[in-house]
């Protein structure tokens, strides 16, 4: 048969086939003409199988040529923090991320592009890459605080320009002293009914009017587990309320709160709630607040206002907005002023990533008025245009003016909490260049594996899975704070959204738990865990989450055994020796000792054997103890080896768990 027959019959070149088949066995030449027929018809019989090695060849040639034009001709040299997004070491090493992915997924790393890796996992993958991967240092003196740039916009508008805003209060104090309904009375809602276990779980920021006037409150979660979140409210706050129960006093987070309100130098009055329960006492809590906070009332000679309240039945709450109002007007004054006409910036109170509209953000307006369609940046960096606002009620705005809460759709990113946002031009995200405060934020993030640094201490490794950002800082701040020296926690990693296999796969490898927080399991994934026998948490509320762990590292904790002597007794008879018992008489030399003590016998000075004290009489009594010089019997389990004359030696074992 003629090789360019052959070659239309098998659909390609001449060539090609002259090319393929001596690698198939088939030594024709690269000259050949014509094929005998048995050798074509094995061929055609054959192809199908052949054709597939052809193409997985062309497919492999074409991938290494493809990989030779992405990878850097020659070594190149790129400096990365100590944690960083595989989006932003694809963006910084200039390589597609779907090629950083694939090289992660060859050494065991299955990641997101929104996932962080660690230096040494870049390390790795990046001598794959032809990358010289370093560790870049942070300078110091670069670096932006959050609070500074907000400042600094601010300090740009003219004084004509600026007006007064509705200042920015935070409500705090301990889990269950009424903050939450505090603040759905003052907006006659049912935010609570909606928090499980009535624990606040997420920052919400809600906008009132009184006397005309707008008030802005910044709900945060009460418990101590939440001081990340406590601090953030601070920071974007004008003014606190501490709130206080009249029927429990100050407690542990009460003094936690105040030491927040204290250090962000922020004016506050305090709320003493539950005035309508049968136990309250307001004249004790006041006593309470001056002994424990040096909190001196108002009506007391000192300057601080309390103000009586029942969030339950809505006593006092009038009286409270007022007093807030007026420590506004006396404390701020026109210090509460900013441009509604500018640009608008913000601060971002809570962020998280919704499955069907993608990043959420929820902006505290601080400046100008945002709009929708206005183009939102952080760093110089476009985070994306605004297609939709809803305020504190899901209701749909057109724009959001100073002090007012709004949830934003339409970003590509999701922003951390506490990132101040902008209108403005902006790069887009292909043109970003990694920035000191960019280290400074994953310097943050690597706080956990900083601290969990390899050593011998025992650990319990945590994978975290939350809906929202904020509640995954809080959950893994709060969890750095109850390590010990004798069991830490471990976070091997930490994202939005639900378990996947892929965390499935980290928390075997890695002989991890994961917890969840408000995120749910595939019937799929779910079945994988049960296979590999992966320890799968669900929770709802924080206060649980934090408690399951702190069980779990419990029963990490090491038993420390104490050897305590109780005394020594001289056998002087034998009554009788059974297979693995003796009932033997004897007095006590020494000390007093026990029933159900561990005895050592000793024949003078050699060592015989260990046993068991079941039994203890003294005057044919059953007794607990003999003392010193008294004579008894007793029954002896182990070896039956004792003879008359030997010393036993009475000592316990006492196991001490430290609770953590």
């Amino acid at each position: 048969m003629n090789i360019t027959e052959l070659a239309r019959i098998l659909r390609i070149s001449p060539q090609e086939l002259r090319d393929l088949l001596p690698e198939l066995g088939f030594a024709i030449g690269q000259k050949a003409i014509k094929v005998d027929n048995n050798t074509a018809k094995k061929i055609i019989r054959n192809w199908p199988s052949f054709r597939r090695q052809w193409e997985q060849r062309k497919a492999a040639e074409r991938a290494k040529k493809k990989d030779e034009e992405i990878l850097p001709k020659e070594k190149r040299t790129i400096q990365i923090p100590a944690v960083i997004t595989v989006r932003a070491l694809a963006e910084i090493a200039q390589i597609p991320v779907n090629r950083i992915l694939t090289e992660l997924i060859k050494n065991g790393v299955f990641a997101s592009i929104n996932e962080k890796i660690d230096f040494d996992a870049a390390s790795i993958i990046g001598s794959d890459l032809n990358l010289d991967v370093q560790l870049l240092e942070e300078d110091d003196d670069s670096e932006e605080d959050e609070e500074k740039k907000l400042k600094d916009i601010l300090d740009l508008e003219k004084p004509e320009d600026m007006e007064l805003r509705p200042p920015v209060v935070v409500v705090m104090g301990h889990v269950d002293h009424g903050k939450t309904k505090l603040l759905d009375s003052i907006r006659l809602s049912h935010v609570i009914d909606n928090e499980a276990g009535g624990i606040t779980q997420h920052i919400g920021a809600y906008q009132v009017v009184r006397n005309n006037r707008a008030l802005t409150f910044i709900d945060t979660p009460g418990h101590e587990a939440f001081t990340a979140m406590r601090s953030r409210g601070a920071k974007v706050a004008d003014i606190a309320i501490l709130v206080v129960a009249a029927d429990d006093g100050v407690k542990l987070q009460t003094v936690e709160a105040f030491r927040i309100i204290e250090a962000a130098k922020l004016p506050y009055l305090v709320a003493i709630n539950k005035i309508d329960k049968p136990e309250s006492d307001v004249m004790r809590t006041k006593q309470d607040l001056a002994n424990k906070l040096n909190i001196t009332p108002e009506d007391w000679g000192g300057k601080i206002i309390t103000v009586p309240i029942s969030a339950k039945e809505g006593t006092g709450i009038e009286d409270l907005l007022d007093m807030v109002l007026l420590t506004a007007d006396a404390a701020l004054g026109d210090t509460l002023r900013a441009n509604p006409a500018a640009d608008a910036a913000g601060t971002v109170v809570e962020s998280n990533m919704d499955k069907a509209a993608g990043p959420v953000a929820t902006l505290l307006v601080q400046n100008g008025t945002l709009k929708v369609g206005d183009q939102l940046c952080f760093e110089d960096v476009i985070y994306g245009k605004v297609k939709s606002l809803k305020n504190h009620l899901g209701e749909n705005i057109k724009e959001a003016g100073l002090s007012v809460p709004v949830k934003i759709l339409g970003l590509k990113i999701s922003p951390s909490v506490g990132d101040i946002l902008y209108v403005g031009d902006g790069k887009k995200l292909k043109m970003r260049k990694i920035k000191s405060s960019d280290v400074k934020k994953e310097k943050i993030m690597s706080i956990a594996q900083q601290e969990n640094a390899d050593d011998n201490t025992p650990k319990v490794n945590l994978i975290i899975k939350s809906d929202f950002l904020g509640s995954a800082e809080a959950i893994e701040e709060s969890l750095m704070k109850i390590n010990t020296e004798i069991v830490k926690v471990k976070i091997i990693s930490k994202g939005l959204g639900n378990v996947t296999e892929g965390d499935i796969k980290r928390a075997e490898d890695s002989g991890a738990q994961i917890i969840c927080f408000n995120t749910k399991m595939s019937p799929a994934v779910e079945n994988v865990a049960r296979n590999q026998n992966i320890t799968v948490k669900a929770y709802s509320v924080i206060y649980d989450l934090i408690k399951y762990v702190k069980e779990e590292m419990q029963k990490m904790v090491p038993v420390e055994i104490t050897r305590v002597d109780l005394g020594k007794l001289k056998v002087l008879a034998i009554f009788r020796t059974e297979k693995q018992q003796q009932i033997i008489g004897g007095k006590v030399v020494s000390g007093k000792p026990e029933n159900n003590a561990t005895v050592n016998v000793w024949r003078g000075e050699e060592f015989v054997t260990t046993g068991l004290i079941t039994s203890l009489q003294s005057a044919k009594q059953e007794v607990k103890f003999v003392e010193e010089g008294e004579e008894c019997g007793l029954k002896f389990e182990g070896e039956p080896v004792i003879l008359e004359g030997d010393t036993l030696e009475f000592y316990r074992e006492d196991k001490n768990v430290k609770t953590i």
